[in-house]
């Protein structure tokens, strides 16, 4: 009977991880949608950054309300409603190509993403609690891989598709031609991403006995609070509010350093008129030169893949190192490791700083998933609740990267990186203060949420 319940929970795992490449994909997809919009409109870098403030913002507007739905329809019926959610954004996208209209870009980027919240409020704690819970730092750091494998072929498959000819350095480089050939490929990356949204809920719907069977109960609770309950719960809590300040931290580190990247290398102070980048063996081969000196736009757009790729790897070696070293600690290392890089760039800049830059998501990989556990062991309110706080926070990903575009207007791309530095070295302060705080009794009974 134990055994029959171990391999289901396992199942159970598998198919929710699913959701971490998806979302991972799709939300990379925006670094090469704002350096596409910026050449395509003729944006400054501060209104190119609105179409993250636009994806990221529905995390604030919609995470409680998807607590709630979470608590009150249960686990799949709250997957499957935020699919729909993700097709009708992924069809005003299709709109907003056809009909060449920033607005729409921005519209179809909030309900997308909208789905997008739902789904990580329902599939984060999921993913935590579907086994021991000595092994949920591990568990959803090892899914967090997945979501870095989408988050790696986004930006590459993005820059392929929206970039070719697109300048970012004058409106006027970019033809028309040019123009009407990165529409063209948001047009077709937004129509296969609805159909694999769609194969994706035949998927879950499939299998759906599997992951109800082995998901956790919401507490009863839960289910009589409304989003005011909801909140009102999550902010008693100190922890809760300390992680939520930690995620949005991170998130708008994480986010601003990404979608600012290929500004940064395709700018003449980094890599502009340089071609050393094309003589490292696996980046040369990623950016394929064009033949043309120095750096393009779309050239930088593959580049970024790196920047995602190095958290899939840490995301790899996280796991490995979350079952030996203690989580608190490793955090602290990384946010530690992040900070001093992004000021190496700001203080030495040049052709290294690229590749130092690049190099920064290799430290951000452990961070969301272990911010998220730490977290929810030591929070006082409901794990829907606190659940539904943390992706709330997630609007860091939002209000920080138009601030760095401010900050890049002005002082330029590497000075701009001092503000995700500034948010490393606040993470590494919260992963000290939760290596002194007592995780929650219930945290530490073996099993307690396998059902």
């Amino acid at each position: 009977m134990e055994q029959g319940r171990k391999g289901g929970t396992l199942a159970a795992f598998a198919v929710v991880t699913t959701l971490f490449f998806a979302w991972g994909f799709i939300t990379s997809l925006n670094d090469p949608v704002v350096t596409a919009v910026k050449g395509i409109f003729c944006l400054t870098d501060f209104r190119a950054q609105l179409s993250a403030f636009a994806f990221f913002i529905a995390y604030g507007v919609m995470s409680f309300p998807a607590a709630v739905l979470l608590a009150r329809r249960k686990s799949i019926p709250t997957i499957l409603i935020a699919f729909a959610t993700m097709i009708a954004g992924c069809l005003l996208m299709l709109a907003a190509a056809n009909f060449v209209t920033y607005g729409l870009v921005l519209l179809g980027l909030f309900v997308l993403a909208g789905g997008i919240t739902i789904l990580q409020v329902a599939a984060n704690p999921l993913a935590a609690s579907l086994g021991d819970p000595r092994y949920s730092h591990f568990r959803l750091t090892f899914s967090q891989a997945f979501n870095s494998l989408g988050t790696f072929i986004g930006p590459w498959l993005g820059a392929v598709l929206f970039l070719k000819g697109v300048e970012t350095k004058a409106c006027e480089g970019t033809s028309q031609a040019a123009r009407l050939g990165s529409l063209a490929g948001i047009d077709r990356a937004y129509f296969w991403i609805c159909a694999l949204i769609a194969a994706l809920a035949l998927f879950f719907v499939l299998f759906r006995r599997v992951v109800s069977r082995a998901a956790p109960a919401p507490s009863r609770d839960a289910e009589r609070l409304g989003v005011g309950g909801m909140f009102m719960q999550a902010w008693s809590s100190p922890w809760a509010r300390l992680g939520g300040a930690a995620i949005f931290l991170y998130v708008g580190a994480e986010v601003s350093i990404g979608t600012q990247m290929a500004f940064f290398l395709h700018s003449d102070a980094i890599w502009g008129r340089s071609d050393a980048p094309f003589a490292v063996p696996l980046l040369g081969h990623i950016m394929g030169s064009d033949g043309v000196p120095g750096v393009s736009a779309q050239e930088a757009g593959k580049a970024v893949a790196l920047y995602w790729g190095g958290a899939m790897v840490g995301r790899i070696a996280g796991s490995l190192l979350l079952a030996r070293v203690s989580a608190a600690r490793l955090l602290a290392a990384f946010a530690a490791i992040a900070a001093a890089m992004c000021l190496y760039v700001v203080l030495v800049g040049g052709v290294g700083a690229g590749y130092v830059a690049l190099a920064i998501g290799l430290f951000n990989s452990i961070m969301f998933p272990v911010i998220f556990t730490l977290t929810l062991e030591r929070s006082t309110a409901g794990d829907e609740a606190t659940s539904g706080f943390l992706c709330t926070a997630i609007i860091g990903g939002a209000l920080v990267p138009p601030l760095v575009g401010a900050v890049s207007g002005v002082a330029g791309y590497a000075t701009a990186l001092i503000v995700p530095a500034a948010c490393y070295a606040l993470l590494c302060l919260f992963a000290l203060s939760a290596r002194r705080a007592p995780v929650r009794a219930d945290r530490l009974e073996p099993a307690a949420t396998i059902h």
